[in-house]
């Protein structure tokens, strides 16, 4: 069939069209949310609280693990509480792990909506630099607003920042 009778044809305009829409929108949905704060403790100290997923729900009213545990390959569900009005539950396979550094963890529909989520840990002159940063793509974005999951994660920042705080006084 030559190519023209094809992008003449009715079945390209209803489906084939549509098809290359979605296609294009898939590529490119990018979004992403970052928050940070600086603690006063060593990465180390910051590190034991973000590993320590017993204890969140004691000081962690954003993002609370209800099962799994922080190892590479594994999957951790989290109840993740955007505000007081919206929580969700969210499966999150953890991708890499660097001690002290790094806790990357992602998930999602690939083509609809995928997360790259990281907590990074930065020396800095005060102690430690933590850093929520997380990615989003796919076609859901261009229909999605992420200002209030960055406004969560500003919230758990100073959550972590507190925790970790008290239990170094």
């Amino acid at each position: 069939m030559e190519l023209m009778t094809i992008l003449k044809s009715k079945w390209f305009l209803f489906a084939g069209i549509p098809l290359i829409i979605l296609f294009i929108l898939a590529l490119t949905g990018r979004k992403s949310v970052h928050a940070e704060i600086t603690i006063n403790a060593k990465p180390q100290q910051v590190w034991n609280v973000l590993m320590d997923i017993e204890s969140y729900p004691d000081w962690n009213s954003v993002l609370v693990p209800i099962n799994g545990e922080f190892a590479e390959r594994t999957t951790v569900g989290y109840m993740f509480y955007q505000d007081e009005n919206t929580e969700s539950l969210i499966p999150s396979k953890v991708k890499k792990m660097i001690d002290n550094q790094l806790l990357n963890q992602g998930g999602g529909m690939i083509g609809i909506l995928t997360y790259n989520h990281k907590y990074l840990l930065q020396v800095v002159p005060e102690g430690t630099k933590i850093i929520i940063h997380e990615d989003y793509k796919g076609i859901g974005v261009h229909f999605w607003n992420p200002a209030p999951v960055e406004k969560a994660y500003k919230r758990l920042c100073s959550q972590i920042k507190q925790r970790v705080e008290t239990l170094n006084e």
